[in-house]
């Protein structure tokens, strides 16, 4: 059985040169990251990145779906847009 209360030095150490090199490889991931997907993608592992959508890959149904996304952005924006512009004016016609 594990016991909590016995956490000694070398357990904190470790601990943190484990944060450290998960946060060092991170960093270098984040810095290579067009590289390290491309890599992988030659190697078969599809990346999906939010950034960067490849529209050209998708089917019919994936790219409708993505357009009624984006309308619905687009028209929330305009909505919220239109809401305080209108409550702009009825502040300055008071």
């Amino acid at each position: 059985m594990i016991k909590f209360g016995s956490v000694k030095k070398e357990h904190l150490v470790g601990a943190a040169i484990g944060v450290g090199t998960v946060a060092a490889g991170y960093y270098l991931y984040k810095k290579n990251q067009s590289k390290v997907d491309s890599f992988l993608r030659k190697q078969g592992i599809n990346i999906k990145t939010s950034s960067q959508a490849a529209y050209d890959n998708m089917n019919l149904e994936e790219l409708m779906t993505t357009k009624e996304h984006l309308e619905d952005l687009i028209a929330e924006k305009e909505l919220s847009t239109n809401t305080t512009i209108s409550e702009a004016a009825v502040e300055v016609t008071k």
